[in-house]
């Protein structure tokens, strides 16, 4: 697949990994709306990447993945601006069990939000084009941690709900490739505290173990593994990106 001019629409791509992916695509020479709940950081994005890359290059649009209208107008916008969408990227998502509906509404309603909107507006069915739906698992995907069950689930599920609809018969029906992208520990601010991110305080030992052997890569690694996964991945397929390695398909046959 060749990026340049190809539309794309990115959750979350106001910070972390959603912000290298923004850049990243842009630099390959697509446009890209940078759609996020925080208005603020969105918009100083925007305003540092069109300096860069170009005013007609990329836009804004404030975007909660649990609200449905908001979500949906940002589709709306985006291809009122650049005339179409090719590439939804749902990156939104949070880990915190403590507010684990919140966690279940971003990082799992909101893929499924995002998929079912990117189906509406790019599936041949629909009188689109076709295009690629990324949607963001995690290392927890495959490898479940003890310490924050909740999350974990939410991640399992993106990767069932990717390999379902990544299907030939879907795939098909609507060109819309649906491929999901794992990566493990990255350097991006995601934990905070991680006291106040456990269901319990008495999972803190847990959590040591989970992560003891995790090497944090840099978002702009995750970023280069994104790219690679658009023009080479198939559809319904699942991509580990773990310890600055390249990115690796997993073989669910052999699990």
């Amino acid at each position: 697949m060749d990026l340049k001019g190809k539309i794309v629409l990115v959750t979350g791509g106001a910070a972390g990994i959603g912000r290298a992916y923004c850049e990243e695509l842009l630099k390959h020479g697509a446009k890209v709306s940078v759609c996020d709940i925080n208005t603020e950081a969105g918009e100083q994005l925007v305003q540092q990447l069109s300096a860069k890359y170009g005013k007609d290059k990329v836009i804004f649009c404030q975007c909660d993945v649990t609200d449905y209208p908001q979500y949906e107008e940002s589709f709306q916008t985006t291809v009122s601006v650049f005339g179409s969408l090719d590439i939804v990227i749902n990156n939104a998502g949070i880990m915190n069990d403590r507010f684990w509906e919140l966690e279940v509404d971003i990082n799992l309603n909101g893929i499924i939000r995002g998929t079912l909107l990117a189906l509406r507006f790019m599936g041949k069915d629909r009188g689109g084009h076709g295009g690629t739906v990324i949607n963001t698992g995690s290392n927890v995907s495959l490898h479940p941690y003890v310490s924050i069950p909740i999350y974990t689930a939410t991640k399992h599920a993106i990767v069932g709900f990717t390999r379902a609809y990544g299907d030939s018969y879907h795939v098909n029906m609507t060109g819309v490739r649906v491929i999901a992208l794992c990566p493990a520990a990255t350097e991006t601010g995601f934990i905070q505290d991680v006291k106040k991110q456990l269901l319990s305080s008495e999972y803190e030992k847990a959590w040591q173990r989970d992560t003891a052997n995790s090497i944090p890569q840099k978002p702009d690694h995750v970023a280069r593994a994104l790219i690679h996964i658009l023009q080479k991945a198939a559809s319904g397929s699942v991509w580990l990106v773990e310890n600055s390695q390249p990115p690796q398909e997993i073989n669910f046959q052999s699990q």
